[in-house]
């Protein structure tokens, strides 16, 4: 979360990626710094260390997510 909004911050179309297990992590951070409106896709908790077909699986699942939320930043 925290990279996502630094890179907001430099004015950088970013999404932050957040696993289900840090989503409520994720709420706390943005609103601390004031950077509620970085968007954000959720991921299975967890992701790390559960194989490379699962990793394939997951990506395919929130790419379109992600080019949705960096298009939308660029209206």
């Amino acid at each position: 979360m925290r990279d996502g909004i630094n890179l907001a911050k430099l004015g950088i179309p970013s999404v932050a990626l957040v696993t289900e297990e840090f989503w409520s992590q994720g709420n706390f951070v943005a609103q601390s710094l004031g950077m509620t409106t970085v968007p954000r896709v959720e991921l299975p908790h967890p992701v790390a260390g559960t194989g490379s077909e699962n990793l394939t699986r997951v990506a395919e699942s929130i790419a379109g997510n992600i080019l949705s939320a960096l298009e939308a930043q660029s209206d």
